[in-house]
């Protein structure tokens, strides 16, 4: 459905501009459906001036055709716009280093506002900040609230109550406290605003001591007491400018919602889930919030979530139905909840959490360049970083589950690729150990996890244990076990599902960008640091390299936080084991390529990034269907390798047959969808053809020009070259569409 197309034309349908786009990862997710296929029921609602949403059809067998795409790159002016203000900041902080030189006091920046930074900057870059905000500005002019606009004149109107669940640090902390010195931000957020920004800068010590938890108890320090925000406000915007929430939140009240049927149940995302309990009674709370919505309303309630929000969903299934805890029964979710939309949800993990915990490092920092670094290092280093998110047990929660039955050992792993170099399930190699503290041998998840809680002081490791369980469950006594365990509810692989036979589990996230899968480690180069274990930022690959390794940091498939592995494993596989579903809950999954625009740093409506894809039209437009009671509508479309991979996942068991039976894109025989798509072979296979003579062409090419010159020509001429070749693929993979359309309209 173009309906933006039509509205902005006059109500003709128009082509829209070719847009440049980047998908990291082209040669697995070519876009061109094939002829033959079902129509998909989400419907497009790019606008023609933000461009085309590419259509994921469902039975596609998206390996065969492999187009490539042009990688997003920022306009020179911005990228010196950005390097410019980048080093004015640096030069501030790296000046707040030296106090006992007395060049400048803390004190001095206490006041210190947008303007005043402002009226340092060079009248050339200010002009190009504005330019960029107005062009954002009229972007989210033309696309705000479209979505909502176009599903209601579809007739959809908001039918169940809308219940959204944040994930990590996405909602704001305010200070309660009022006891000094931290009286003077009483209920000033010193997380989610650009207050935040300021005290890190300018009173670091009090803003570190605010934000940890006790050590010992996980629960508020002495002196101090930081609480979750409330209401939309608490998730809507991370900082002003910056939305998280909001999309959503404004295409729900197109079509009828409000505060009256909807709520964000934001949380303190550092609490061990138990301790959520304890202190906040948020279970509690949003327990009493679900009676009330549908005893008022008559209908289940539509759980949203997010990221690590999953996880809180997950955990208070099981709460809620246990014996001293909620003890609703077995009865409850059935009774209460009718869907729950897992968006990105990080349900075995992030990879990012183990190098997190064990060195204050994650790939966002150790890209950093060497002046960036100096700056960050001063104030918050290594060690700072790490004792502050280990003092937050609830980015504890999001260490992998699964162990190596899931991630993989030294020599394999289920999503490792025919042509790697190196095996993911290696995930932490050690290449410099000059104190003998690390281990003899690399590490697997399961043993970085080990390793971590026997490095790692006593309170860090007593915390783990008493909260948190990483293994797999192999047998139902083993499930049935568990259900009387909290430190098992947070993990999928050890508990089940409810029993909640008309429940709906829809999962939806982003594939195509590179996350982090595995790391190279080393010994410290400062003798005289805490810390046993960094990342080895020496290490880097070649680009085309499989797996490619950016400073240390070894790149798979995912959204850029999450890997596909533990967003879409229970999903595609793990659930339709009998003993993690046995009430044999329906659920469907939708895979969404990232495919960025190139002059939208958010990515546009067709990003697939962890947090971005909150704003994709076409996820925007699956949770309104959903809330509306049409998630009918919906066809589960899967793209990646997911399935392959679940199927090396070294967990077995019997499962429901008409579940796989319902999959689409099996690796293991034909859907019914196969059949009508069999005649496209062919076709397939000349584009096949096309694009190994591109290579070789290209090939060619760079072998004669690359002769006598310097290595920055050579790589000048490459990055030319690659995009010629890409442009032309492109420009054939386009005509190839058109092509296919014809031939499905003259089928028709």
């Amino acid at each position: 459905m173009s309906f933006l197309a039509r509205r902005r034309n006059g109500g003709q349908s128009a082509s829209p501009p070719t847009v440049e786009r980047a998908s990291t990862m082209p040669e697995r997710y070519p876009t061109r459906p094939r002829a033959g296929s079902e129509t998909p029921s989400i419907s497009s609602v790019a606008s023609e001036a933000l461009g085309p949403e590419v259509d994921l059809t469902p039975g596609t067998t998206y390996q065969k055709v492999k187009t490539r795409v042009v990688k997003a790159r920022p306009s020179k002016r911005r990228s010196w716009m950005i390097f410019s203000i980048g080093g004015l900041f640096g030069v501030i902080l790296a000046g707040l280093a030296y106090r006992n030189q007395d060049l400048m006091s803390l004190d001095v920046l206490g006041d210190i506002s947008l303007d005043s930074i402002l009226d340092v900057l060079p009248p050339g870059i200010i002009k190009e900040a504005s330019d960029i905000r107005k062009r954002e500005k009229e972007a989210v002019g033309s696309d705000a609230f479209a979505v909502g606009l176009a599903l209601k004149a579809e007739g959809l109107h908001a039918d169940s109550p809308v219940i959204m669940v944040p994930g990590v640090i996405s909602t704001g902390l305010e200070s309660w406290g009022t006891d000094m010195p931290g009286r003077k931000w009483f209920r000033r957020r010193l997380w989610g605003s650009w207050h935040m920004l300021r005290t890190m800068v300018t009173d670091q010590a009090q803003w570190k001591r605010h934000v940890m938890l006790d050590k010992i108890t996980g629960l508020d320090p002495p002196g101090v007491k930081l609480r979750a925000a409330q209401g939309f406000d608490a998730t809507d915007f991370f900082i002003t400018g910056y939305w998280i929430w909001n999309k959503i939140i404004e295409n729900l009240a197109t079509i009828g919602y409000d505060p009256t049927n909807s709520l964000t149940a934001a949380y303190d995302w550092r609490l061990s889930y138990g301790n959520l309990e304890v202190r906040d009674q948020y279970f509690t709370k949003l327990k009493m919030h679900i009676e009330a919505y549908v005893r008022t309303s008559g209908k289940k309630i539509t759980l949203v979530s997010h990221s690590m929000g999953s996880q809180v969903v997950f955990y208070f299934f099981k709460w809620v139905e246990a014996e001293g805890h909620g003890n609703g029964g077995s009865r409850w979710v059935e009774d209460h909840v009718g869907s729950f939309i897992n968006i990105s949800g990080c349900m075995l993990g992030a990879s990012k959490g183990i190098p997190a915990l064990l060195s204050g490092e994650m790939k966002d920092t150790a890209q950093l360049n060497q002046f960036a670094v100096y700056g960050l290092e001063k104030f918050f280093s290594r060690e700072d970083r790490a004792e502050i998110l280990r003092a937050m047990p609830g980015i504890s929660s999001m260490l992998p589950k699964g162990g190596d039955a899931v991630w993989g050992n030294e020599t394999w792993a289920p999503d490792d690729e025919e042509d790697q170099k190196t095996t993911y399930g290696a995930f932490g190699q050690i290449t410099v150990n000059t104190d003998d503290k690390l281990p003899k041998k690399n590490l697997t998840v399961g043993g970085s996890i080990d390793y971590m809680l026997e490095s790692s002081e006593e309170w860090f490791r007593n915390m783990i244990v008493r909260n948190y369980s990483h293994g797999v469950a192999h047998t139902e006594e083993e499930v049935e076990a568990n259900e009387k365990k909290p430190e098992k509810w947070v993990n999928p692989l050890e508990t089940r599902l409810p029993y909640a036979p008309s429940l709906k589990i829809y999962c939806f996230y982003g594939i195509g960008k590179p996350t982090e899968r595995s790391y190279y480690f080393r010994s410290p180069e400062d003798p005289n640091s805490k810390l046993d274990i960094v990342i080895d930022t020496a290490i880097n690959t070649d680009i085309g390299t499989n797996p490619q390794t950016d400073r240390g940091v070894v790149m798979g498939e995912g959204d850029g936080t999450i890997t596909l592995l533990s967003a879409g494993y229970m999903c595609t596989k793990g659930w339709k084991f009998k003993r993690y579903n046995p009430a044999n809950i329906k659920v469907k999954t939708y895979e969404m390529l990232h495919e960025p625009y190139r002059f939208d740093i958010r990515g546009g409506p067709n990003t697939g990034d962890h947090v971005d894809i909150l704003g994709r039209q076409s996820l925007n437009e699956m949770v309104l269907r959903v809330a509306a009671g049409r998630g009918d509508d919906i066809k589960e479309t899967v793209i990646s390798r997911i399935r392959e991979i679940g199927e090396k996942v070294k967990i077995t068991g019997e499962v429901w047959e008409d579940q796989m039976a319902d999959s689409v894109n099996a690796p293991d025989g034909k859907t019914k969808d196969d059949v009508a798509q069999e005649d496209e072979e062919s076709s397939d296979e000349e584009m096949e053809e096309k694009l190994r003579e591109q290579d070789e062409r290209s090939e060619t090419m760079i072998g004669e020009d690359m002769e006598g010159k310097s290595q920055e020509q050579k790589e000048e001429d490459y990055k030319k070259n690659e995009r010629v070749r890409r442009k032309e693929l492109l420009e054939e993979a386009d005509k190839q569409s058109i092509r296919d359309a014809e031939d499905m309209k003259k089928t028709a």
